[in-house]
């Protein structure tokens, strides 16, 4: 009775995924496990999901960012489009006379459109060590300056020639923002290893 409770059960279990359709020995095509490392300074292509302000954010404040394209790397999508960026203003400064706004954006997630999640280390880029705004305000005055001209040319005219420059004092500053729809760059600043890859 054991014996033939025993055979039953193996029946079952080797009939039933063909029944459904279901191959024990089809495999994955997944791609080497020894994974593909995506270097420091890695640019990916994004587009933001909601705007980012410094005059309605505070540090901290979530951020999103979605994959406008596939990024490539040995004829492999390392990272496919519509992969979404997770992050936070990881710093924030209010405009002041002179200088405009500013803040960081730090990348800390990427989820694949599978669901699959990985932690990363990245900052929206810019070309200013990755701080966006932080530009100096235009000059609030303009100072003229006269320039008397040699003997030579003064037998002509007796009057300056005026050269007008930029004053001491410095507009106010403005707040800036990374509009909704705005195309960036996420930059990763350490290096990235990837084994969650499927071939096509």
């Amino acid at each position: 009775m054991k014996k033939l409770a025993l055979l039953l059960i193996f029946t079952i279990f080797f009939a039933l995924p063909n029944a459904f359709g279901f191959d024990l020995n089809a495999e994955t095509e997944l791609r080497d496990y020894d994974g593909i490392q995506l270097n420091a300074g890695t640019f990916i292509p994004v587009i933001n999901t909601a705007e980012v302000s410094t005059l309605n954010c505070d540090e901290g404040y979530e951020a999103k960012f979605i994959a406008t394209s596939d990024l490539y790397l040995y004829d492999t999508t390392v990272i496919p489009r519509e992969t979404e960026f997770y992050g936070f203003v990881d710093e924030i400064h209010d405009p002041v006379v002179g200088t405009n706004a500013s803040m960081k954006i730090k990348i800390n997630k990427m989820v694949f459109p599978d669901g699959f999640e990985a932690p990363i280390r990245a900052y929206i880029y810019t070309t200013n060590n990755n701080i966006i705004g932080g530009e100096l305000t235009p000059p609030a005055e303009w100072v003229k300056i006269p320039h008397y001209q040699k003997a030579f040319f003064s037998m002509r005219s007796k009057d300056p020639t005026l050269q007008i420059r930029p004053g001491n004092k410095r507009q106010m500053g403005t707040h800036i923002r990374v509009k909704t729809g705005e195309r960036c760059f996420v930059v990763l600043t350490e290096p990235l290893m990837i084994t969650h890859t499927v071939n096509e």
